[in-house]
């Protein structure tokens, strides 16, 4: 039964990238990268070292697909700064799971939702 919800929610999961404006997609990343956080100090504060690995791993990925989407040429200060933000955040994350620090993630999990929300006001722009 486990197995069948897994699949379901992979099916769920593909039908929404699929039908996602590139607009919806960075916001899809920016909840992932959420998501992986709040797991991955779900998993320091079990001492889960293996789980935190995978989760701050998935992180600094998910961070690295929102840095490959900026458009540096059309973007202008506003990329270059989230560029350096995204690299920041990078290096934050790896620091916190060397140190295993849930308060380094709390850093960077505001930053995201502080850029998640600017994401969220230009929608009408884009749309």
């Amino acid at each position: 039964m486990q197995m069948g919800a897994r699949q379901y929610q992979k099916m769920n999961v593909q039908t929404k990238v699929s039908d996602a404006s590139p607009h919806q997609l960075i916001g899809m990343l920016y909840d992932g990268l959420i998501s992986r956080l709040a797991m991955a100090k779900g998993f320091i504060s079990r001492s889960d070292y293996e789980g935190k690995s995978r989760c701050l791993g998935s992180a600094i990925t998910i961070i690295g697909a929102l840095q490959n989407a900026l458009d540096m040429e059309q973007g202008g200060e506003i990329a270059t700064n989230l560029d350096r933000l995204y690299l920041y955040m990078t290096r934050r994350v790896f620091a916190a799971g060397v140190a295993n620090d849930e308060a380094i993630i709390d850093e960077v999990v505001s930053l995201v939702k502080v850029i998640k929300e600017g994401w969220e006001g230009i929608k009408d722009e884009v749309s």
